[in-house]
């Protein structure tokens, strides 16, 4: 499943290592790209939508609809 997620907080590349990290620990395979740009988390794992986005709000950053 290809999710994207709009994530507003995202500011430098350590928030994309968080988020990343975040992501990885509810799927440790997931495949995660981050165009901080357009801020917007594109993941591609077998987890469900609501528990990576659990894991995004979790880590401190915030996820709005695109």
């Amino acid at each position: 499943m290809a999710l994207k997620l709009h994530v507003p907080s995202i500011v430098c590349s350590g928030c994309g290592d968080t988020i990343t990290k975040a992501i990885q620990t509810v799927e440790s395979d997931a495949k995660i790209d981050l165009d901080l740009a357009a801020k917007t988390v594109t993941v591609e794992a077998k987890a469900s939508e609501e528990s990576i986005k659990q894991a995004v709000v979790a880590s401190g950053h915030t996820v709005t609809e695109a």
